[in-house]
């Protein structure tokens, strides 16, 4: 286990920082916020256009040659050509507009109001599940669900129930069948079934209607497509390709989102520890220590939305994404003048230190 954990332990802790400490943390960061805040503009804006546009050609780009994908080229071609889309439709667009990270643009095309992305969950129920109470509650035991998503037992905090011993199984699934896992997360199923109460008159309306969702997708990638595909005899292979493409993003965003929240060093935090009237500098304490990041070159980082920078988007989820990569230098900064760890790892560490976690806690404690 030692060789995954990220931090020494004579790394001081949450506990550890003192009010002074914690309200100069909450001060410098206020100051790099606003600077960046001063600074949006037209290469900001640029940017995410250049994306969605980037996007939409690889989309475009592989439905049509899947139209023809009978060779074994095309077909490598147009599903490399249509993951790549679904997944900067998933990560550095769909989940960075819906942050409300480009409102400032008042642009109604490209709004967290109006936006709407190729996933089961319809954008108003993800947001009300992420960013109202996931970034509100980051990784505080009983308030945040997405700490293990209600299925996984992520922290020693946690009771071991005997059905933890399948969470690796379970978190393979749920890898598998990403997109599905968080549409029936933000829908609070889970939490509703658990306690014995049923669905409530809303939950029933915001199920039927992300049925509705998963069914149009399905219907467009494992029908329409395919059918389209027929006469130059590619349905099989554009059903094939749609088939990897979601899977591929699925395992692909479930990675990059385990990597920021489940490594090991990761901190946990009881609801006792958390003030009623938390203080601005004691919220970012709590984002610092619990989130990790993804060292890598600049194209990964867009790959993941650049979620691979997790502990700069918790610390300030409404900045524009492509700012992260150039404040996670004073982040750090800041975490080593306070003797804070700063979670950092290549891309494959990160996702086997949180497998890790999920094995190593699928067992009983030792007594």
């Amino acid at each position: 286990m030692a060789a995954f954990l990220q931090h020494s332990p004579r790394q001081r802790s949450y506990a550890d920082l003192t009010d002074a400490e914690v309200e100069e943390i909450g001060r410098t960061l206020d100051a790099l916020r606003e600077e960046v805040l001063a600074d949006r503009g037209a290469r900001d804006a640029a940017y995410i256009r250049r994306v969605i546009a980037v996007q939409r050609c690889l989309e475009v780009g592989g439905r049509v040659v899947l139209l023809g994908s009978r060779s074994r080229t095309a077909w490598w071609l147009g599903t490399a050509s249509l993951t790549l889309s679904k997944v900067l439709d998933n990560m550095e667009i769909g989940h960075n507009v819906l942050h409300g990270q480009w409102d400032w643009m008042r642009d109604p095309r490209i709004h967290s109001s109006t936006w709407d992305w190729d996933y089961a969950s319809a954008p108003d129920q993800w947001k009300r599940a992420h960013n109202d109470r996931h970034h509100v509650n980051t990784n505080v035991l009983g308030k945040d669900n997405d700490l293990g998503y209600g299925i996984l037992r992520v922290d020693e905090a946690q009771e071991w129930q005997p059905r933890h011993r399948l969470q690796p199984l379970l978190n393979l699934l749920n890898a598998v069948f990403f997109e599905y896992g968080i549409a029936t997360y933000d829908l609070d199923l889970g939490e509703s079934l658990r306690s014995g109460d049923g669905l409530s008159a809303e939950q029933k309306v915001e199920m039927r209607a992300t049925a509705r969702r998963a069914a149009r997708s399905a219907l467009r990638d494992y029908v329409l497509h395919p059918l389209l595909s027929a006469p130059t005899g590619s349905a099989r292979t554009t059903l094939t390709a749609n088939l990897v493409a979601n899977l591929a993003r699925n395992v692909w965003s479930h990675s990059v989102i385990m990597c920021g929240h489940f490594p090991e060093g990761v901190a946990t935090f009881e609801v006792a520890e958390i003030d009623e009237h938390e203080t601005r500098g004691r919220w970012y304490v709590r984002q610092m220590l619990g989130s990790a990041d993804v060292s890598g070159p600049p194209l990964l980082h867009v790959l993941c939305g650049n979620l691979s920078h997790q502990i700069e988007h918790h610390l300030f989820p409404d900045l524009p994404s492509n700012r992260y990569r150039e404040i996670a230098g004073p982040v750090r900064e800041l975490f080593e003048r306070h003797g804070l760890p700063y979670n950092t790892a290549p891309l494959w560490r990160q996702v086997a230190s949180a497998w890790h976690k999920v094995v190593r806690l699928s067992v009983p404690p030792r007594r």
